[in-house]
């Protein structure tokens, strides 16, 4: 019954949502479709253009002019106040039929934990890092980035046996990871707006995409490394050193 309800609502928010929008551009906000196209084409000439500077402007406009659009429409208004009100009711029902629960109790283990600091890199808003440039001892990589660019070398270190890791979440930057011959690679990339060179596979232009590359022993083999960034606007580079 529950889901029924719940199935019905959305259902009713979806015909609500499209009904005002239909209104909203026949006879309150009659230039929507305009700001729409012309944003549209901003971003369709940045994408064209993204390997200069100005295509890369041209597209943060057109994608913040149509972002600005929608958040000013009844349509938007509409949806966050229905969302908003189920929030209400979900927690109004949880209050009136609260879930019991009869947790089995275990007698805690004593156990001793070692924090270990990150060596390399560290989470950072603004400007560069890399690693050094010489031999140093490896550690995986976990971090998210601002506005940075990182580069990973690791022809100086030596990487344990099994699969090393590093984690890249950045906002707006460039990530470039040089990796030996003799390693094999796993490389998955989230990108919304950006490029990626990943061992002479390169794509200029991508728009909202999660790739994924192996090589082809990558699964057997006994040193290895996972690679997984993330990116809203920048590029990824992977090269054989």
């Amino acid at each position: 019954m529950l889901n029924r309800i719940k199935s019905d609502y959305l259902s009713f928010i979806i015909f609500m949502g499209a009904f005002i929008f239909i209104l909203e551009i026949l006879f309150f906000n009659t230039g929507l479709v305009f700001s729409f196209l012309f944003s549209g084409f901003l971003m369709y000439i940045g994408k064209k253009k993204w390997h200069w500077l100005i295509g890369k402007v041209l597209f943060v406009i057109g994608l913040l002019s149509i972002l600005i659009s929608i958040f000013n429409t009844m349509t938007f208004h509409f949806l966050i106040v229905a969302t908003v009100l189920y929030v209400v009711y979900q927690y109004f029902q949880a209050k009136k039929h609260p879930v019991k629960l009869n947790p089995e109790v275990v007698p805690a283990r004593q156990e001793s934990v070692i924090r270990q600091p990150q060596k390399w890199f560290k989470n950072k808003l603004f400007g560069a890092q890399k690693t050094p440039d010489h031999s140093y001892t490896w550690d995986d990589v976990n971090i998210q980035c601002g506005i940075s660019d990182t580069t990973i070398d690791l022809s100086y270190t030596v990487l344990p046996k099994g699969e090393a890791t590093i984690f890249i979440r950045n906002v707006i930057g460039n990530i470039q990871i040089l990796v030996p011959y003799e390693v094999e690679l796993s490389v998955q990339h989230s990108v919304i707006v950006g490029s990626t060179n990943i061992l002479e596979h390169e794509e200029k232009s991508i728009f909202n995409q999660t790739v994924h590359f192996h090589t082809e022993n990558y699964k057997e083999a006994t040193q290895k490394v996972k690679i997984v960034t993330s990116i809203f606007v920048g590029s990824l580079e992977v090269k054989r050193i």
